[in-house]
């Protein structure tokens, strides 16, 4: 005959509620500890080594890459972390921490990153422009070496004084060569005719050639491309032009016009195997170091007009160029004005990609011109585009 089962004591049911509580808990220390070392090594490594977390900023760039090494410079870990503010919490900020900016795409050039950031703290900046260069167009902005001073050039001297800067070249000293093909103002002056292949702005650094004649025409014959700057600016009231932006502005030249008629010009330049940003210095203009993927740095609705001359064209990817455009409309102040000069992409992109394009941003059109582009052969069907275009004085959505 069968016995039935005795039943168990609360002492074993205890036992047992214990057991598997015991395991759950240590299975969901296990899996948490062991995904945290995956993704998060780097932060931890950072706390002990600075005393100090990293923040959410950095925290989200390791988990959107989980499969990126990351950087382990304790120089760029000292940057990206939060530094507490001297007299605690600020309304202004919201928080009682400041942050330094890191652009996403440096954690993903990790290599690169690593010997960009690998320098002596107070000391001399390795001679790296290239790489500097490199990174800043691979979307690393702003770069984040903080803590070492640059070389000076040899001999420096100083520049000549306005406005003879203006339109004369500057001493060859007035620059550190080391990044450049040419060593010296007159190589790149005459590179033109002696260098093969392309470089940026080829010819642009010859003050006496093109650059002399740019932009000034008095008689602009109907459906040219080559707009005048007095033209555009007889579109508004004397005087109302006033501060601007040009956009791989080359050598400044835009700037330098604009400056003659009393009008502040800001230009973006690289230096793609040229001293551009040191040219435009001396010249006595604005260089700003910046990349076309950058966002804008000036608040909404402040510039009277921004201009840009080849740079914007199909190279660029359709989203980025999306982006820029709308970033362009947002500094421009209502009534301000957009110069595009010399876009250039197909036929074919003109009316199924960029001329959509443009105008999905809102401005108003207050001229437009197509004209073909032959300097690389008519069997491309390149065509240029140049218009001017107007911020409306209302919201236009």
């Amino acid at each position: 005959m069968d016995s039935s089962p005795k039943p168990k004591s609360l002492s074993t049911n205890l036992y047992f509620l214990f057991l598997l509580l015991s395991t759950n808990l240590l299975t969901l220390f296990l899996s948490s500890t062991l995904y945290s070392s995956c993704s998060l090594r780097f932060l931890t490594s950072t706390a002990a080594t600075n005393g100090s977390d990293i923040g959410i900023s950095v925290s989200d760039l390791s988990m959107s890459e989980p499969s990126q090494p990351l950087p382990q410079s304790d120089e760029f870990l000292r940057f990206v972390s939060g530094q507490s503010l001297p007299f605690g919490f600020n309304t202004n900020f919201g928080s009682d921490t400041m942050y330094s900016p890191v652009g996403r795409a440096c954690t993903l050039f990790s290599d690169e990153l690593r010997r960009y950031m690998t320098y002596k703290v107070n000391g001399s900046c390795p001679d790296d422009e290239l790489l500097a260069q490199k990174l800043l167009l691979k979307g690393c902005e702003p770069l984040p070496r903080r803590r070492c001073r640059p070389a000076a050039p040899h001999r420096y001297t100083e520049p000549y004084p306005l406005p003879t800067s203006l339109w004369t070249t500057p001493p060859d000293s007035s620059v550190v060569w080391t990044a450049y093909a040419c060593k010296n103002y007159n190589c790149l002056i005459n590179r033109k005719s002696k260098q093969k292949g392309f470089d940026d702005c080829k010819d642009c650094f010859d003050l006496e050639g093109r650059e002399r004649s740019r932009w000034t025409s008095k008689r602009i014959e109907n459906g040219s491309l080559d707009f005048a700057i007095d033209e555009v600016l007889a579109t508004r009231r004397p005087g109302t032009i006033r501060i601007g932006l040009d956009i791989g502005g080359g050598v400044a030249t835009f700037a330098v016009r604009m400056k003659e008629r009393n009008i502040t010009i800001v230009t973006t330049s690289m230096n793609l195997n040229g001293p551009f940003n040191n040219f435009i210095a001396s010249r006595g203009v604005v260089p700003l170091y910046l990349s076309i993927s950058q966002r804008l740095p000036f608040f909404d609705n402040t510039l009277d007009i921004v201009h840009s001359m080849h740079v914007l064209s199909n190279w660029i990817p359709t989203t980025t160029l999306q982006f820029l455009m709308f970033d362009i409309y947002r500094v421009l102040r209502p009534g301000g004005l957009f110069w595009l000069d010399h876009f250039f992409c197909t036929g074919e992109q003109l009316e199924e990609v960029y001329a959509p394009l443009i105008e999905s941003v809102g401005f108003n059109k207050l001229k437009w011109v197509v004209g073909r582009k032959l300097d690389r052969g008519p069997e491309l069907r390149e065509m240029y585009v140049s218009a001017l275009l107007e911020k409306p004085l209302n919201n236009s959505w």
